[in-house]
């Protein structure tokens, strides 16, 4: 029984996740293509940069974050860097990438600081919501969401830093978690020995388990935004 739940976690409900975050951004995107269209102008002036310039520099400086509360502006962008990094250290967990390696490193980048960084903003956004004026405009997704968010990455960094600063049992070679995320992708699944065999093993289930719920939460949360960041910041700038 136990065996057959932790398959279902590590093979099935990967799958069952991503069909339902490709759906969940169809869903968005059709909703957002059949909405009324706008009229008139939501440009700002005065316009002292380019369109194309202005939309960049919104998206990844945060002007307006800047002005209101530098501490949230300093943890929102070190959230994003460091979930970018994380993001291109799984992509290493799949196959070699040559040019992720210009800077020689262990997998993942960062040796930790990573996952710290998260874990730590992360936080920061979630106690932040029980404070006045964030309460009255928080509904229970963006409390849970970022709950799940926050104990994927534990999980997630416990099992680098048990693995990178040698703790018994978290040693699987790089090349099994490579088998395991190659094959999900190649859709050939397998569970190589190493991992199923690990006395860890329920760790890193309840890691791809929490990985999983936040992959399908996605689409539906207020995290949505950062894909419609650039077309909603171009827009402002029409």
């Amino acid at each position: 029984m136990r065996d057959t739940l932790y398959y279902f976690i590590m093979v099935p409900m990967v799958y069952l996740a991503a069909a339902v975050f490709v759906a969940g951004l169809f869903f968005k995107f059709m909703n957002v293509m059949l909405s009324p269209r706008i009229k008139g102008r939501l440009g700002l002036f005065p316009r002292r940069l380019p369109r194309a310039a202005g939309v960049l520099k919104d998206a990844f400086a945060l002007p307006p974050a800047f002005r209101k509360d530098k501490v949230f502006w300093a943890l929102i962008i070190a959230f994003h860097v460091a979930f970018v990094l994380l993001a291109l250290g799984h992509l290493e967990l799949i196959r070699e990438f040559a040019f992720l390696q210009i800077i020689p490193h262990q997998v993942f980048l960062g040796a930790g600081a990573v996952g710290i960084v998260l874990i730590a903003a992360t936080l920061y956004f979630l106690f932040r919501r029980f404070r006045t004026p964030w309460r009255e405009i928080s509904v229970p997704e963006d409390f849970i969401l970022l709950l799940v968010l926050f104990v994927t990455m534990i999980f997630g960094s416990h099992m680098h830093l048990a693995a990178r600063y040698g703790i018994a049992g978290f040693d699987i070679p790089l090349e099994d978690y490579r088998a395991y995320l190659g094959g999900l992708v190649s859709f050939k699944p397998v569970i190589p020995d190493m991992i199923a065999n690990s006395p860890h093993y329920i760790i890193i289930v309840i890691h791809i388990f929490f990985a999983n719920l936040f992959i399908m939460l996605f689409p539906f949360s207020k995290m949505i935004h950062s894909v419609f960041a650039f077309s909603a910041l171009s827009l402002k700038r029409k």
